[in-house]
C-alpha cells in the first residue's frame, strides 16, 4: 500500500475508498491517510489495542496549506505523539482518552462547584459583614417589634424600640454606626458607656448597656460575630449597681399634696392624672396611653390591653377613680372631622397620646427650688415639694400599694391589683385566678382612704409662693 504523501492525499476522488499507510517502527502504530468516495481527505493513527484487533484515532482533515484542516507534516507530527504514547505502555488509546475526558469533566465539575462554593461563601461573608446600624435594624425588626403570640401574650417592646433607637441615634451611631460589627471591640463600647456615666446619667448608662448586650447577643446567636464584646461587662462596670427606690408618700404628704396640686398651675388633665394614678396604682406610661374605648363607666372597669409584663389587666374603678374619668371626659376634644379623639390624654395635634414622660416632667419642674425655670415652663418650681423629698409618678404607684397593705390586704391581692407577675414559675403556670373580687375590694378601700386623706386639712405653713406674671 502506498505511503502517505501530499501527492497521494491530493489525488482525485474516484468514487472508491482510497487509503495510504506510513508505518512507524514495529509495534508503534501506523500513520494513515484516507480519501473517501465523495472526496473527503482525512488523517488517522492506527494501532492494535489487542492481538488481531485494530482501532483508528482521527487526527484531522487534510489540507495542503492547513487552511481548512491540517497539513500533512502537522498530521504526521500528531501521529508521532500518539505513537509515543502507545509505545509508553498505553495500549488502548481510546480508553485512555475516554478516561482523560472523564477526568477533565470531573475536574471541570469540581471547578464549577468550587467556584459556586466560593461565590456562596463570599455572599455569606458579605451578609455577615454588616455595620452596627444595620445590625440594629435587623435586631429591631425581629426582637423589638411588638407581636402577639398564640397565647395572647405580647413579645417585643411596647414602644417598638423607639426609646432604644433614640438612645442609639444619640450615643452609639455617631461614632460606631458605620463600623462593621466584626471590628467592634469592648473598648469602643466602654468609651461610649464611660461618656454617659461621666454625665451623671447612671441609670441611662445601665439601660444602654443592657440594650447593647442584647443586640450583640442577637448577632452572636446568628453567627454574625464570634463573640459578644460585652459578655463580661456588668452594670457595676457601667452605671453602677441599680439602687432600688423605696420612696412613697406618707399620709401627711398625701394630705398636703391634695392641696398643693390645686395651686401648682398644672394642666387640668395632669392634675387629675395624679389622683387617678393613686386610685388605680397603674404605671404612668399605661395611664398616658389610655383610650376611651377601654373605659367602661357602667361596669366600673378600665381595661389595660398593653402592659409592661405583656398581659392585659382590668382595674376596678372606685368612686374616686370613676370620678376622675368623668372629669377627664368633660375635657374630651374632637378632631378636624368632628370625631371624638380616642385618647384620654391626647397630644397637641390630637393624633395620638401625650408622651409617657410628659406628666413626670411637669411634676419634676415643680420640685426644683434652686433652679431657674426653663423658658416656657412653670415658674412655680417648688410648688409640689413634699416633706419626704423628691417624688415622681412611680412613687404614686408605690404609695397605692403601701396604702392597700396598711388596709390589711394580702401581698398576692396587691400584686394582682398592680398587675405584678407571680415570681415562682409553677405558680404562674398553675394559678390562673386573678382574684378579681378581692381586687375590687382593695381598690374600693383604697379609693375610700384617699378620699378621707384628701378631705383633711394640711398643716399650716407660713410660706406662700406666687407665680410671677410675664410682662
Amino acid at each position: 500500500m502506498a505511503r502517505v504523501t501530499d501527492r497521494g492525499m491530493n489525488a482525485k476522488a474516484n468514487g472508491k475508498e482510497q487509503r495510504m499507510n506510513t508505518p512507524f517502527n514495529r509495534g508503534a502504530g501506523v500513520f494513515v491517510g484516507r480519501i473517501t468516495p465523495n472526496g473527503e481527505r482525512l488523517m488517522y493513527f492506527r494501532y492494535a489495542p489487542a492481538p488481531n484487533k485494530r482501532k483508528e484515532i482521527p487526527i484531522a482533515s487534510y489540507h495542503p496549506k492547513g487552511t481548512n484542516g491540517m497539513t500533512l507534516a502537522d498530521g504526521y507530527a500528531k501521529a508521532c505523539e500518539l505513537s509515543e504514547l502507545y509505545r509508553s505502555g498505553i495500549k488502548d488509546l481510546h480508553k485512555h482518552f475516554e478516561q482523560m475526558r472523564e477526568r477533565e469533566k470531573a475536574e471541570e465539575t469540581n471547578r464549577i462547584l468550587s467556584n459556586q462554593k466560593a461565590m456562596e461563601s463570599e455572599a455569606l461573608e458579605r451578609l455577615r459583614k454588616i455595620t452596627v446600624r444595620q445590625l440594629f435594624e435587623r435586631w429591631a425588626s425581629v426582637e423589638l417589634k411588638p407581636q402577639v403570640q398564640a397565647d395572647g401574650h405580647r413579645i417585643g417592646r411596647k414602644d417598638a424600640g423607639v426609646y432604644t433607637r433614640q438612645q442609639f441615634e444619640r450615643r452609639l451611631f455617631p461614632t460606631l454606626g458605620d463600623i462593621y460589627i466584626e471590628d467592634i471591640r469592648k473598648s469602643d463600647l466602654m468609651a461610649i458607656l464611660d461618656k454617659v456615666r461621666s454625665e451623671g446619667k447612671r441609670r441611662t448608662c445601665n439601660v444602654l448597656l443592657t440594650d447593647m448586650k442584647q443586640m450583640f447577643r442577637f448577632a452572636l446567636t446568628r453567627e454574625l460575630i464570634e463573640s459578644n464584646p460585652l459578655d463580661t461587662v456588668t452594670k457595676k462596670d457601667a452605671g453602677g449597681s441599680d439602687v432600688q427606690r423605696k420612696r412613697f408618700l406618707g399620709t401627711d404628704e398625701l394630705v398636703a399634696l391634695s392641696k398643693k396640686i390645686e395651686s401648682a398651675n398644672l394642666s387640668k388633665r395632669t392634675e387629675i392624672s395624679v389622683r387617678l394614678a393613686l386610685a388605680t396604682g397603674c404605671r404612668i406610661s399605661e395611664l398616658t396611653i389610655a383610650r376611651w374605648e377601654h373605659v367602661d363607666f357602667e361596669n366600673r372597669k378600665w381595661l389595660l390591653p398593653i402592659t409592661k409584663n405583656q398581659r392585659s389587666h382590668t382595674i376596678h374603678l372606685s368612686d374616686i377613680a370613676l370620678q376622675c374619668f368623668k372629669e377627664l371626659k368633660t375635657l374630651r376634644e374632637f378632631d378636624s372631622s368632628l370625631e371624638p379623639i380616642p385618647w384620654v390624654f391626647p397630644n397637641h395635634d390630637g393624633d395620638g397620646h401625650i408622651s409617657t414622660k410628659t406628666i413626670g416632667k411637669q411634676l419634676a419642674d415643680r420640685q426644683k427650688p434652686n433652679l431657674s425655670p426653663f423658658q416656657g415652663r412653670s415658674k412655680l418650681t417648688s410648688s409640689l415639694i413634699l416633706s419626704g423629698g423628691k417624688w415622681g409618678p412611680h412613687d404614686l404607684r408605690r404609695t397605692s400599694a403601701t396604702l392597700m397593705a396598711q388596709l390589711g390586704f394580702s401581698n398576692d391581692v396587691i400584686d394582682e391589683c398592680l398587675n405584678h407577675m407571680m415570681e415562682r414559675r409553677i405558680s404562674r403556670v398553675y394559678i390562673q385566678d386573678r382574684r378579681e373580687l378581692q381586687q375590687a375590694q382593695a381598690f374600693n378601700a383604697l379609693g375610700q382612704r384617699l378620699e378621707e386623706l384628701m378631705q383633711e386639712k394640711p398643716p399650716l405653713s407660713n410660706v406662700v409662693e406666687l407665680e410671677l406674671k410675664r410682662a
